[in-house]
């Protein structure tokens, strides 16, 4: 298990109180904002926490318009309970959960405005494992659309379980998005693809990077903003 420790850094009259989880597979550090968990530094085991203090500093300004950005946020949903009636997205509309005998057939099916599920105790394994398909066909065929326009093209494209990020790119061209995303409208799973997409040719946050985003899609901005306060209610 990961050590655990505390620090805190001022930033002008600003403290910024942050924990350090420690770990083998850490090799470089980064640094989370989350509303409830508070701000997290990952370090590789031996980094003294003097370098991280001075990281944090560094950064200071970006955490403090992150927790500002948080402050608008919804609450986040009550746990799912996974009962008849409770409400589902998908594609960005809401679905009723609807428990129904046992087949030997398909376990989930879209029914009308209904979600129906084969009543047992793994419904929502059942309901993962439909959502992973789904977003897997939606991802795949969105991608395509967006890589001909920017003229990016990924090695492979999967969907995986990823609670903290909509979607990830690395340097020989794999794609990995989160399942989760596939319970929003086109218009921001098309936001994650190409954002995606563009680090492929911008491997960072640069001028060019949010250039070339921007000229695909001009209303990026919109579409990041609406995801960043709906997207709490597609995590369960």
């Amino acid at each position: 298990m990961n050590d655990v420790e505390q620090s805190i850094v001022r930033f002008g009259r600003t403290s910024i109180p942050y924990r350090i989880e420690r770990g083998q597979r850490h090799r470089t550090v980064a640094i989370a904002v989350d509303p409830e968990r508070g701000i997290r530094v990952r370090a590789p085991q031996h980094t003294p926490v003097t370098k991280l203090d001075d990281i944090v500093r560094r950064k200071a300004r970006w955490i403090i318009d992150k927790r500002r950005q948080q402050e608008d946020l919804p609450p986040r949903p009550t746990p799912r309970e996974f009962v008849n009636g409770e409400t589902f997205l998908y594609a960005g509309r809401q679905y009723r959960l609807k428990l129904v005998p046992r087949t030997a057939g398909q376990r989930v099916r879209l029914v009308g405005a209904h979600l129906q599920v084969s009543a047992s105790d793994r419904i929502r394994h059942f309901l993962v494992a439909w959502y992973r398909e789904r977003a897997q066909e939606r991802v795949d065929s969105r991608t395509h659309v967006w890589a001909e326009r920017l003229s990016a093209f990924p090695t492979h494209v999967s969907v995986r379980e990823q609670r903290a990020r909509w979607g990830s790119a690395d340097v020989r061209g794999n794609l990995r998005f989160n399942w989760r995303i596939v319970q929003a409208p086109t218009r921001l799973l098309d936001y994650v693809i190409a954002h995606e997409l563009v680090h492929l040719l911008h491997h960072d946050h640069t001028r060019q990077f949010w250039s070339t985003l921007g000229r695909v899609m001009p209303d990026y901005e919109v579409r990041r903003e609406q995801l960043r306060v709906t997207g709490r209610a597609m995590v369960w």
